[in-house]
């Protein structure tokens, strides 16, 4: 058994990472020999340039890809011993997701939007629960209307809503501020830390936004596939 899941502390861990795709040029390797580990509870900022591999590193921290080497742990599970489906249960199980561009089901307000997760994982009382969380996140009387008839931002504090509905242990938000206007922006990412702070849910943010990674606990630097810092930010 690794270490890795027998330290309770890390919720997350990548060990010898390594993804290669083939291209028409050839064999490329986007990402090159990436370890490290994430504490439970910790918010963790992935910043690089466009192409240094943020996204892709992101991918396979969630089980959504395999890496062509190296192994994955997440939750004290090995991912990289897991079928697709098998990953899928832990990501039903562990994980939530943000995205820039929110994708919510059109078809669903915004309360149906965030019991869908708690209504998969088979949660008690979806309903009072989702309702709930809408109401932390300020959309208390919005909580009937679709995403055609929401802003950007509260489109946005839906999409946050249903990732921290299901209390994952990790949550993945990929540039969730890039579709949004600064001030928007700000607020959205303060009600993200607001509840990354408290509850037991690891904070993984992918961003462009130095501004906005100066206010995780850690920031690490991708390069060209390559890991290049790991660095705690001063409180």
């Amino acid at each position: 058994m690794s270490n890795h899941s027998a330290n309770e502390k890390a919720v997350l861990a990548a060990e010898n990472v390594t993804k290669q795709v083939i291209s028409p040029e050839g064999s490329l390797t986007i990402l090159s020999d990436i370890s490290f580990s994430v504490d439970r509870g910790d918010s963790v900022a992935v910043v690089g340039a466009s192409g240094a591999g943020k996204s892709t590193l992101l991918a396979l921290l969630a089980g959504l890809d395999l890496p062509t080497q190296g192994r994955v742990w997440l939750n004290g599970i090995n991912l990289t011993d897991l079928d697709e489906d098998g990953r899928a249960d832990v990501r039903a199980a562990s994980v939530g997701f943000v995205f820039q561009s929110f994708h919510l089901v059109p078809s669903l307000n915004a309360l149906e939007n965030v019991m869908l997760p708690l209504e998969l994982a088979g949660g008690e009382a979806p309903r009072q629960a989702a309702s709930e969380i809408l109401t932390q996140v300020g959309l208390a009387d919005r909580w009937s209307h679709y995403p055609a008839q929401l802003s950007g931002g509260e489109k946005q504090r839906v999409a946050i809503a249903r990732a921290f509905a299901t209390e994952p242990a990790v949550l993945f938000a990929d540039e969730p501020t890039g579709n949004l206007d600064s001030h928007t922006g700000d607020h959205v990412m303060d009600l993200m830390f607001e509840l990354n702070k408290n509850s037991s849910t690891t904070l993984i943010l992918v961003t462009h936004d130095s501004a906005l990674a100066e206010r995780c606990d850690r920031i690490i630097g991708l390069d060209a596939g390559r890991l290049v810092s790991d660095n705690k930010v001063a409180a």
